[in-house]
């Protein structure tokens, strides 16, 4: 059944509306705060990170570990877009598993408990394409719940979604939708050169001007590389239309092979690669199957891998450092983060990036 509400009416809802998205400096979060802005939201980003990324947000800087920080933020908030979370790379993943999971539990289960408590009307969770078990192609409909997740992260994602689920169980709540994405790329990504993703990691080693560029495995190994404006329209719908079936998947609808992914950036920028097929080349395919999104949210993924990665290049080449002014939970403690709002502290900015949207 498809959703009678069109994106461009589904924003008119928004206007005069407040509207919280945490991780709103990220890749993802950041994406959605323009839309929100745009469509004439009131709207408030939660971040750690001390720069602002849209002149007409509220930037508030504070630890959502913190469950009384939480309550405070999500006080007369209409709708919250709850996108923070950890991005890591393999190797990170792997290695810093506490690092990685522990944050996140905290950070979902007060966001999450305390916009239930506040009474927001309707809340998004972005949970992760880790969540899945690993299999070729996803499909919401094959998902079990006894299966172990792709990755260690992936329980503190599962747990947020059974948080979601006890809700409506036992309070009836039906207001909390949850989203699926794979592998998100795009303007404001994360390029700290050891916990990157593949997009973003490539991109930061051809500009240091590694020659050849080497790249591991054999190529072949299948891809669903997102563009993040695609995702962000993708969340927003999912908050209005919800998702009764639980949740659904916001992908790009096709895989993409790594050989393609560095032919495709070679095909704008002049460098040298090489495959080091001695090297592991990583599990097959992984494709998110978005034929419910596209049924019950109307959700329609529009950009080209080629444009969107020529609008990430681009947005790199004129933000280098970016990642140098976010927090990195793999690197530093945190603790006793102040809760203040964004620009009333001075000092000077943590080093590191890895918290995102």
């Amino acid at each position: 059944m498809k959703p009678t509400i069109k994106f461009e009416a589904v924003l008119e809802h928004f206007e005069g509306a407040t509207v919280l998205v945490t991780g709103g400096t990220g890749l993802i979060g950041r994406q959605v705060v323009d839309i929100l802005v745009e469509a004439g939201a009131q709207v408030k980003i939660v971040s750690l990170d001390r720069f602002q990324v849209n002149d007409q947000a509220e930037h508030l800087y504070g630890d959502l570990t913190e469950f009384s920080f939480c309550k405070q933020v999500t006080r007369d908030i209409d709708y919250v877009f709850h996108i923070a979370g950890i991005g890591a790379s393999v190797k990170s993943a792997k290695t810093k598993i506490a690092s990685h999971l522990v944050p996140m539990l905290q950070m979902n289960t007060n966001m999450l408990e305390a916009s239930r408590l506040n009474r927001v009307k309707n809340v998004v969770f972005t949970s992760s394409v880790g969540a899945y078990q690993d299999m070729g192609v996803f499909k919401e409909s094959e998902y079990k719940l006894e299966s172990t997740p792709m990755d260690f992260a992936g329980w503190a994602k599962r747990m947020a979604e059974a948080q979601i689920h006890a809700y409506r169980v036992e309070h009836g709540l039906d207001n909390f939708a949850v989203v699926r994405p794979p592998n998100v790329y795009g303007p404001g990504d994360n390029f700290h050169p050891h916990h990157a993703l593949v997009i973003p990691s490539l991109m930061y080693r051809i500009h240091q001007g590694e020659d050849p560029l080497v790249v591991w495995g054999d190529g072949t190994c299948e891809r669903d590389f997102v563009y993040s404006e695609d995702v962000a329209r993708g969340i927003v719908q999912a908050l209005w239309h919800g998702t009764p079936s639980g949740f659904v998947n916001i992908g790009s609808g096709r895989a993409y092979t790594i050989r393609e992914l560095v032919e495709t950036l070679n095909s704008f920028i002049d460098f040298e690669y090489a495959f080091d097929a001695t090297k592991p080349t990583g599990v097959r395919k992984r494709l998110l199957d978005i034929s419910l999104a596209q049924e019950t949210l109307g959700y329609r993924p529009t950009t080209r891998l080629l444009d969107g990665l020529k609008q990430t290049w681009a947005w790199f080449l004129d933000n280098p450092e970016e990642y140098t002014q976010k927090v990195c939970y793999f690197e530093k403690e945190q603790h006793d983060l102040p809760l203040v709002e964004m620009g009333s502290e001075s000092g000077n900015a943590p080093d590191c990036k890895v918290a995102q949207g």
